[in-house]
């Protein structure tokens, strides 16, 4: 009976080495162009007025707009900075040009960089959305934390959508 138990626990163990192996090997090796998620650049000019690039992240269920100048990317426009310029402040959202509380110049990296690369910038840099552009810089798509955890998800199918319904939340008797 305990020589069962053992090799039961060994072939879990096992089996959690191969799912991590099998998440390590595809997030250093996949490229960022191969994300089931992705979605093409939503792009606004610098000129373009900020109400009018919030209402194109939400007709297009993003969270950012790239802005782009002669063809090429020069800033992003996020959620956050909404929040941390635009929400609270005295901007006129109608005559605030995005150029004014956009992320100049951001990082970015290209569809065939691999994941891993894109899992970086968004840790060290802590980023949630990165421009994916061409060689040219010309904006081409966003990859974002949705995007990686999507791809996460996809490997690990059966162990996430098969999880048993939540748990009750621990909670402490009063004046313990």
């Amino acid at each position: 009976m305990l020589d069962e138990i053992i090799l039961e626990e060994e072939a879990i163990a096992d089996e959690r080495a191969a799912d991590a192996a099998r998440l390590g090997a595809a997030i250093l090796h996949q490229p960022i162009r191969a994300l089931a998620t992705l979605k093409p650049a939503i792009c606004v000019r610098p000129s373009t007025g900020v109400r009018t690039a919030i209402e194109r992240m939400n007709q297009g269920g993003v969270g950012c707009v790239l802005v782009e100048d002669g063809g090429r990317l020069c800033g992003i426009f996020t959620e956050r900075d909404v929040l941390t310029k635009v929400v609270g402040t005295t901007l006129d959202i109608d005559r605030t040009t995005v150029d004014a509380v956009m992320t100049r110049d951001p990082e970015a990296l290209s569809p065939d960089n691999r994941v891993t690369y894109a899992l970086n910038k968004m840790s060290v840099g802590g980023f949630r959305h990165i421009p994916l552009v061409d060689d040219a810089g010309r904006p081409l798509g966003v990859v974002s934390m949705r995007n990686v955890v999507d791809f996460m998800v996809e490997l690990f199918q059966r162990e996430v959508l098969n999880l048993p319904p939540e748990p009750r939340p621990f909670r402490a008797r009063e004046g313990a």
